[in-house]
């Protein structure tokens, strides 16, 4: 009977940032797919879109793809009327992409500043919006998941200052959408990762402000499972927050951060010697 819980069958879904050359968006997209979704997938980069595409397909289901950029609302409302052309439904809407930019809060300009709440505010909650309105209009409920970060949680310091308080908003942001749009069965919820092996994580080893010889093991310092996360375990989550097995399940923020968020931070896995 179980096994039915993860049966995407007739979804169609739609993720951000799900070029082959990103991380999450990816792995997400096509673990929808091997459990039976239609995909309706976009990105910057076209050669990873359509690499994305090509391995859906070739799963046997269906992948449409177009160029946007989130922090555009215009190719935002381009990529729905493509939607509505290719499949006219959505079912599943992860809201995957980001954007970051390092700096002192003092430092930081108001150009950037604006530019990380526009990709990662706006272009989350006109993607949402765009889909809710067919989902409401539909009937047939829906699920929402937000790619969000532990970053909105604790703060993470190294200059990711607007970037943690932009997926703080994010956090609230799906608290207020589970509960506005529950009466149309349409569940909101989010997923908190910590380190994940992504391109852009993978680039922070080559920054050397960040002192690349000892960052990796002052990351795991932080992760009682002693290993940094991989694009496969947020889609996992994705897989479970877009299924009828997470059908009374809406509102959630769920760390995937190997049990960061859990660890206090004077606290440490290793116990002194002699205990």
């Amino acid at each position: 009977m179980g096994d039915g819980w993860f049966d995407l069958s007739g979804r169609v879904a739609l993720v951000t940032g799900a070029g082959a050359n990103g991380g999450n968006g990816h792995a997400s997209a096509v673990a929808l797919a091997r459990h039976g979704a239609d995909l309706f997938i976009c990105d910057r980069d076209e050669a990873g879109a359509r690499e994305t595409a090509r391995e859906i397909e070739a799963l046997g289901r269906r992948c449409v793809w177009t160029l946007a950029d989130i922090g555009e609302a215009d190719d935002i409302s381009a990529m729905f009327d493509v939607l509505d052309r290719e499949y006219g439904k959505v079912d599943i809407l992860v809201n995957n992409v980001a954007a970051a930019h390092r700096s002192r809060p003092e430092d930081l300009s108001l150009e950037n500043w604006r530019r990380v709440m526009r990709v990662i505010l706006d272009g989350t909650f006109l993607c949402s919006q765009e889909a809710g309105r067919r989902m409401i209009a539909r009937g047939a409920g829906g699920s929402i998941v937000n790619i969000s970060s532990i970053a909105g949680i604790s703060a993470l310091g190294r200059g990711n200052f607007v970037y943690s308080v932009a997926k703080g908003g994010i956090n609230q942001f799906t608290r207020e959408l589970a509960i506005e749009w529950s009466p149309h069965r349409i569940r909101v919820n989010a997923i908190l990762p910590a380190q994940i092996l992504t391109p852009g994580q993978r680039k922070m080893f080559d920054d050397p402000r960040l002192d690349p010889g000892t960052l990796r093991e002052r990351l795991l310092r932080g992760i009682p499972l002693g290993r940094l996360g991989e694009p496969d375990d947020v889609a996992k989550g994705v897989l479970f927050l877009a299924s009828d097995a997470a059908e009374w399940i809406t509102g959630i923020l769920l760390p995937i951060d190997g049990g960061n968020l859990a660890l206090n931070g004077g606290g440490d896995r290793v116990w002194p010697a002699g205990l």
